[in-house]
Parts: structure tokens; sequence; C-alpha cells
């Protein structure tokens, strides 16, 4: 096995992968805006946009942000704005339905794959910590007798396969709350909440802490 310490990476990519980020929150956000296929499509665009900050990490380019403030700062504020935009996009959309017309609260009849897609990665393409994160974190693992570029591809389709059945685990989970308790109002709940979170993480980003 090229990647050193495999055991030891794979615990602690679950355990990261597992503890709850804006991933999470677009993930229970899209989710209960859409259905099920709404929520796996975002996790499905979230988990492909690992391999961008992989390849970003293997080539350098990260240790470049990584050094330039000015740099990172942009980007980092670009990512906020986009996740600020999602939060309340979220809001305006739960407030501009009634909780007692269940068909405007149907989870089946606002699913968009390229929406759902383009959500997920840009929210995790236009997060610089997560390129930081793969910089600080891949290296650890890395065999210098085998290639540095496939090391982390292997690292990150493992970490792809691990985060997308976990928010697929996290999707069936909300889905079966709606259905188990009143759909509409639960939607409406959790669109708020989260919405209130992706702005909270967007100013929590932009503030830099």
């Amino acid at each position: 096995m090229p990647i050193l310490h495999i055991e030891a990476f794979l615990i602690a990519i679950t355990i990261l992968t597992m503890t709850p980020g804006l991933d999470t929150t677009l993930v229970i956000r899209n989710t209960s805006r859409g259905g099920e296929k709404d929520g796996f499509i975002t996790n499905l665009g979230i988990c492909c946009g690992l391999f961008f900050h992989a390849s970003l990490s293997a080539i350098g380019i990260s240790l470049i942000l990584s050094q330039s403030p000015t740099l990172f700062q942009t980007v980092q504020i670009i990512g906020a704005i986009y996740i600020l935009y999602l939060g309340v996009q979220g809001l305006r959309h739960s407030f501009s339905v009634s909780a007692k017309d269940p068909e405007k609260l149907s989870c089946n009849g606002s699913f968009n794959f390229i929406k759902s897609f383009r959500e997920g990665l840009l929210s995790n393409v236009l997060n610089p910590k997560t390129a930081i994160f793969y910089l600080a974190f891949l290296p650890q693992f890395i065999n210098p007798e085998y290639s540095a570029f496939m090391q982390s591809m292997l690292m990150a389709t493992i970490h792809f396969v691990i985060a997308l059945c976990w928010q697929a685990f996290i999707s069936r989970m909300i889905v079966t709350a709606q259905k188990r308790f009143d759909g509409g109002k639960t939607q409406l709940l959790m669109e708020r909440l989260t919405g209130v979170v992706l702005i909270a993480l967007a100013i929590k980003l932009l503030l830099g802490n």
C-alpha cells in the first residue's frame, strides 16, 4: 500500500467527515428543500470538490494560497458570500410558502439536478479552508517512494466514499423524520434553521474566525 499509516488515515478522515460543518448543513438544508435526491446530488457535488482540493494540494497551489494572505482572503470572501447567498435563499424560500399548503411544501417538487450539484460543488471549491486542510493533512500520509499526486487522488477517493455514504445517511434520516412527523412544518423548520446556520457560517468566515 503506497499510503503511509493507512489505518490512521482511515480513522482520522472518518472522524473528521462525521464532524458537523458546512457540508452537513448544506445537505440537511437541500434535503429539506427538495427531498433525498436533492440532498444526495448536493452531497455528490460536495464530494467531487474534494478532488479539486487534493489536486491543489498535490501540485503545491495550496501552499501558495496559504502563504498569500491577500489571495486567501479573496477566495475566503468569495466563498463566504456564496454561502451567505445559499442561507438567504433558504430563508426566503421558507418564508415564501405557507405551512398550510402541502403542495408547495412537497419535497418532490423543487429538485433540480444541476442546481443541487452546483451548490454542493461550489460550496466546497470556494472554501479555502478545505484547501489548507488538505495541504496540512494529506502530506502526513504520503509515501515519498510513490507519486504524490496519485496518492493524493487515492486519499481523496477514500474521503469521497466515506463522505458520500455518511451524508447520504444524513439525508435518509432527514427524510424519515419528515415522514414520521408533520412533513410541511418539519421542512419549514429545517430550512429556516439551516438557513440561519449557513448565514452564521458565512459571517464567521468573513470575520476570519
